[in-house]
Formats: C-alpha cells, structure tokens, sequence
C-alpha cells in the first residue's frame, strides 16, 4: 500500500510544468462591459486555435454584435460597426461532436450552411439552444468551444438592445454594440 502512495507521488512530481494549466481565458471588453470567455482545447482544438489566433492579431478589436436575437443568442466578431464584413483565414473544420452543448452561456462557433466554414465569427447562447447541438437539424450542429464565465449580465444586456434592420441584415443593434478589445488572460 506504501509503495503505491509513493508512485503515485512520484508520478504527479514529474508531470510537466504547464501540464495542469487551466484552459485559456479571454476578456471580451465591449462599449457596455467585459466578458470572459473560458476555451476548452480538448474539446475543440483546432476551433479553439484559430479563435486565439484571431484574438492575438487583434481581428475582434473594433468589431461589433451585429446579430441580436433575445431569448436565442449574441453574434459577432466579423463586421465593422458600419456593417462591412472584415477578411478572414481559411475556414476551420466543423468540432461539433465534441459534448458540449448550446446552453446558457457556451461559445459556439457561427457558420453558413457548410458546416465546414467558420472562420471568425462567433456567438454567445442566451438560451439553451439543444436544436444546435450535434447532429443539429442538419446533421452537423454548431462547434461548441467555449463558455461566459463572468459576465453574463453584459450578455443578457446586450441580448436586450434595440435591433432592426440594415441593409440585408436583420437583428442589429440600432446603437453599435462594440468589441473594443480581446485579451488572453489565462490558461494555456
């Protein structure tokens, strides 16, 4: 029994540096408060890459919620506050089949009907949305890889603006809700 409590010691003493390290987190500062996101790269890593890369080159800074639906969810994270779309990587592919779910709160990944064609922008569940959810309606779902963990209360604020119309987009806010800066703050 003593020779086993010390493997197990041992064991835990030459598990790298950094192996424990929590997953990466990232402030979301917008014109109306700061959220943070908490990344699952186990999940979904290839997902979770190319967020961070997005994140570090500072694609997200200046960009808007440009698609607020209450009761359902918050998207951005690709246009301009005067609707222009910004330019983006290649897509990534789709890592719904992962477990996590659209729930309250999680981080998914937006996409056209390809499943395989996110690239940057993404959206916040402020319901629980199991219709998104692998296999989905379609057969692929939505990539969750992520989720708030502080903040909810600028999402639910930001679920409740004003939206209308402009141009061809439906469900904007009629006064630019901002990203003014993502920063890694944790983790990995």
């Amino acid at each position: 029994m003593k020779l086993k409590s010390l493997f197990v010691l041992c064991a835990a003493a030459v598990v790298p540096t950094g192996a424990l390290a929590a997953d990466p987190q990232v402030d979301v500062v917008t014109n109306l408060g700061k959220i943070r996101l908490e990344l699952y790269p186990a999940k979904a890593p290839k997902t979770v890459e190319n967020f961070l890369k997005y994140v570090k080159d500072g694609h997200y800074n200046g960009t808007i919620f440009h698609r607020v639906i209450p009761s359902f969810m918050i998207q951005g994270g690709g246009m301009t506050p005067n609707m222009t779309q910004k330019p983006t990587r290649a897509p990534v592919p789709i890592e719904s089949k992962n477990g996590l779910k659209n729930e309250v709160g999680s981080v998914a990944m937006a996409r056209t009907s390809d499943p395989n064609s996110a690239t940057a922008q993404f959206f916040i569940n402020v319901n629980n949305n199991s219709f998104l959810d692998y296999p989905g309606q379609d057969g692929y779902g939505y990539t969750v890889f992520g989720k708030v963990v502080e903040g909810m209360d600028v999402v639910n604020k930001i679920a409740g603006v004003p939206t209308g119309n402009q141009g061809m987009h439906q469900n904007v806010p009629r006064t630019p809700v901002v990203i003014e800066s993502m920063t890694v703050v944790g983790g990995k």
